[in-house]
C-alpha cells in the first residue's frame, strides 16, 4: 500500500500502529521519531521498529504517508521542523482529537507540495506511552477522517484504506463537525469525570479512605476516564475550547434543572429524566458502542 511510512510520537496510539505494521503488509519500511530516550528505550526493548529516527528530518525524509501521533501543542514545532524535508505527494494525517485548531497550523505553514488530511482514531484507554499500546486497539472502532471537497480522492481512498487494514470502520466528517461531536461524546465526560473525582476527594478528609474503598459503583469508572494522559487533555480543551464552553453551559443549565427538580421533589421531572437516559444507553449498545467487560483496554499482546 506505501512505501514508507512515517510515525513521529510514540505513545499509545503510534506504538498500536507500529505493532500492526509488524503484523500486516501495509508497507515495505517504516519508521519512527520519539523525541523521548525513555521511548526510544522501550522500541527498543519490545523490538517494535528496527529503523528509528534520530530527528524529524530524516524521519519524514522520502516517506509516502506520515502520521503525527504528539500532543496537539507539538504540531506546530514538528511541521516547521519537518515542513523542507516531505517527500512531495506525501500524505500527512494525525491521531487527534481536535482538528480546527491543526487545520489553521497547516494553513499557516502553506505546505503546498504534500496532502494533508487529518484523522482520529476514536480509540484509546486511560494508559498513556508505548508499553501500552497494543495491535487490536483499532478493531472495530471508528476513525473519522476529516476531508474536504478539495480533497484527493486517491490519496483519500489509500488513508481510508490504511484505517481499514487496522481494523478500523472509518467515518467521513467535516472538521467543524468532528469538533463538535467530539466535544459531546468525549470532552465533555472527561471535563466531568475530572470535576467529579475532584469534588469526591475533596470532602472531609475521615472519609477518604471509605470513598476510595467503596467505589466500586460509579465513582470508579469516571476515575478511569479522569486518570488520562493529562498534557493531552491540556491540550484538547484549550484548542476545542470555543465547542467545549458552549456545550459547559448547557451542561450547568441541565444540572440546575436537575437541582430544582429535587428541591421541589417533582418525581416526574426525575423519572423522565432517568428514563430518557436509560433509553440512550440501550441505543449505544444496539450501535456497537460498548464491549462486554469492563476493562477494555487491559489486554496486552
Amino acid at each position: 500500500m506505501f512505501e514508507k511510512i512515517s510515525i513521529i510520537g510514540c505513545g499509545l496510539i503510534g506504538s498500536s500502529i507500529l505493532r500492526n505494521l509488524n503484523n500486516r503488509k501495509i508497507c515495505e519500511s517504516f519508521t519512527v521519531f520519539d523525541k523521548s530516550n525513555e521511548v526510544i528505550e522501550t522500541i527498543k526493548k519490545k523490538n517494535l521498529c528496527k529503523d528509528i529516527s534520530s530527528d524529524i528530518q530524516s524521519a519524514v525524509k522520502n516517506s509516502d504517508l506520515v502520521i503525527l501521533a504528539v500532543p496537539l501543542s507539538s504540531y506546530k514545532e514538528v511541521l516547521l521542523s519537518a515542513k523542507d524535508h516531505f517527500k512531495k505527494n506525501t500524505i500527512v494525517t494525525d491521531t487527534g482529537s481536535v482538528k480546527k485548531e491543526v487545520n489553521r497550523i497547516f494553513e499557516t505553514i502553506n505546505l503546498s507540495n504534500i496532502f494533508w488530511m487529518a484523522s482520529h482514531p476514536i480509540a484509546g484507554t486511560e494508559e498513556s506511552g508505548p508499553n501500552a499500546g497494543f495491535k487490536d486497539l483499532f478493531k472495530d472502532r471508528w476513525t473519522i477522517i476529516c476531508a474536504n471537497k478539495n480533497s484527493n480522492k486517491d490519496k483519500l481512498e489509500k488513508l481510508k484504506k490504511f484505517w481499514e487494514f487496522l481494523g478500523s470502520k472509518v467515518k467521513l466528517m467535516t472538521v467543524q463537525d468532528h469538533d463538535h461531536i467530539l466535544a459531546l461524546t468525549s470532552h465533555l465526560p472527561h471535563a466531568v469525570a475530572y470535576n467529579l473525582v475532584i469534588t469526591a476527594i475533596n470532602t472531609d478528609e475521615k472519609f477518604k479512605n471509605e470513598i476510595i474503598k467503596y467505589s466500586a459503583g460509579g465513582l470508579r469508572d469516571f476515575t478511569r476516564i479522569a486518570s488520562s494522559d493529562p498534557l493531552m487533555w491540556r491540550d484538547i480543551f484549550i484548542d476545542n475550547s470555543e465547542n467545549i464552553l458552549k456545550i459547559l453551559d448547557d451542561f450547568s443549565k441541565n444540572i440546575d434543572d436537575f437541582k430544582k427538580a429535587i428541591v421541589e421533589k417533582k418525581s416526574d421531572k426525575l423519572l423522565k429524566i432517568f428514563a430518557s437516559t436509560k433509553n440512550i444507553r440501550k441505543e449505544i449498545i444496539k450501535a456497537g458502542q460498548d464491549v462486554a467487560s469492563p476493562d477494555f483496554g487491559r489486554k496486552k499482546d
